[in-house]
């Protein structure tokens, strides 16, 4: 067991290495390209052969990570079912598990909305004129973002509008609060598995995994091969992830190197992280805030652990978040880290992380109430506290449904500015930070997942303690 500890904490020192050198490799790709450039070259297409195969080796890692989601989910939860041995055991765990995800995104939401107040970044963010430009706009940011998350997943504007509680985006209507909520009731459910599972759809595949699995466990001996099947499945899918990590290094040094490449040699990255760096630095404020003083707090009440020294266990985990900036394709080695490194429970696992990688965005729900505020600020839009709730709670509600993916938080985003009539046009201000800000707020979302595992493990193990005394 030693060694096997020594060599997990090896892996997490190279992984955090190979951040290190991809950040490095970025910078220097852009002076990488100008050796031996003739006067007057093309300086971007030249950096753009270095950063294309950095891309292409990220997107290979990441392709990877994510084809073992679907299975991993199915598994795992089914898993974590069959563990309780009776479907009745399911009821308190269920509840507090869902109870800490959505009291957590909550209390981010507080944290982002007091540090966003008291920093004001959108006071003079920009002058007069700039405010105008982004007025006349004729291309919406709202049509960019939803044809930009459509390419990444496959799918039309429309259908992207309509996951994310849009239903009005053709007439550019703004979606009511009970549309929000219709939507992520019916995100639930589907009427197709299979498709659920290409468009990795995680909610109606674990709500359709926790009722089948509490289906089997009331069937008796007849199902043994069925359940065993399972569980081997699922063993054999986190030897699978053990082996991808192997090669997780090289991944993350491509997924990161490219890019940061890539905004690097556009040259434009910096300057926009100049100018709205204040924005940037509250945002960071809030993450860290809940990351190491609200989440830690309510760790260490629940279980008495030492919430650093979790953050330490769940390190490998929080590298990984941080490079693919989707806590979705993140779920296998949270799993791993979690039961190995910090020594949770099996059933907390396989039940509990699948669910928070899907409806526990703390991170996200924090930073669409910060930008929120911040472009009420920039308007010069004095918010009420009732109008500041409304952001509470519709951040709270569209992060629950924000896809595990990168930069899907823009879309919710579209939901929040929209429920207190804030115009969608001043996105454009953050857009060039976000994809860099969505690895914090991603890094926050897979820690508060697992901090739910380590404190929803007590409610396994004390209900488990009521139905023996009850059966007794």
């Amino acid at each position: 067991m030693a060694e096997q500890k020594h060599g997990d904490y090896r892996l997490t020192i190279e992984i955090a290495i190979a951040i290190v050198l991809a950040i490095v490799t970025a910078l220097a790709i852009p002076w990488i390209a100008g050796l031996g450039a003739e006067e007057g070259a093309n300086l971007a297409e030249r950096a753009e052969f270095y950063i294309v195969p950095l891309q292409m080796g990220g997107e290979i890692f990441l392709r990877v990570l994510k084809m073992l989601v679907v299975p991993l989910v199915i598994a795992s939860v089914m898993t974590g079912i069959f563990g309780m041995g009776d479907v009745r055991k399911l009821g308190i765990p269920g509840g507090a598990t869902v109870l800490y995800y959505i009291s957590t995104t909550f209390l981010a939401v507080v944290v982002g909305l007091v540090v966003v107040n008291i920093m004001r970044p959108g006071v003079g963010a920009i002058n007069e004129e700039e405010r105008t430009a982004l007025e006349q706009k004729s291309d919406p940011v709202k049509s960019k973002i939803y044809a930009k998350l459509g390419e990444d997943v496959g799918a039309s504007d429309k259908e992207i509008a309509s996951a994310f509680g849009d239903e009005e985006f053709a007439d550019d209507q703004q979606p009511s609060m009970g549309t929000i909520f219709e939507n992520l009731v019916l995100m639930l459910f589907t009427d197709n598995l299979i498709k659920a599972a290409v468009n990795m759809d995680l909610l109606p595949l674990i709500v359709f995994s926790i009722a089948f699995a509490g289906l089997l466990t009331t069937m008796g001996t007849r199902v043994d091969t069925i359940i065993s099947f399972t569980k081997q499945m699922n063993e054999a899918l986190m030897k699978f992830v053990l082996l991808v990590m192997r090669f997780a290094p090289i991944g993350i040094f491509c997924l990161v190197a490219g890019r940061f490449g890539e905004a690097n040699a556009s040259g434009t990255f910096l300057s926009e992280l100049q100018k709205t760096g204040s924005y940037t630095m509250t945002v960071l404020l809030g993450l860290g805030i809940h990351a190491f003083v609200t989440i830690p707090a309510i760790l260490y009440f629940f279980t008495k652990r030492n919430p650093y020294r979790f953050m330490i266990q769940m390190s490998q985990a929080l590298l990984t978040a941080f490079s693919t900036a989707s806590s979705s394709a993140t779920l296998p080695v949270t799993m791993e880290s979690a039961q190995d490194e910090a020594g949770i429970s099996r059933k907390s696992v396989d039940f509990v992380l699948p669910l928070g990688a899907t409806i526990n965005m703390d991170g996200t729900a924090l930073y669409e109430a910060v930008a929120a505020i911040f472009i009420a600020q920039v308007i010069g839009a004095d918010m009420s506290l009732a109008e500041q709730m409304i952001v509470a709670v519709t951040a709270t509600l569209a992060a629950i449904g924000a896809a595990g993916i990168p930069e899907a938080g823009l879309v919710t985003m579209v939901i929040v500015l929209t429920s207190v009539g804030l115009p969608t046009e001043y996105m454009s201000l953050i857009l060039a930070v976000d994809w860099f800000l969505d690895r914090f707020r991603t890094t926050v979302n897979v820690f508060g997942d697992a901090c739910g595992a380590a404190v929803v493990e007590r409610a396994f193990n004390g209900n488990e303690q009521l139905i023996a005394e009850s059966s007794s």
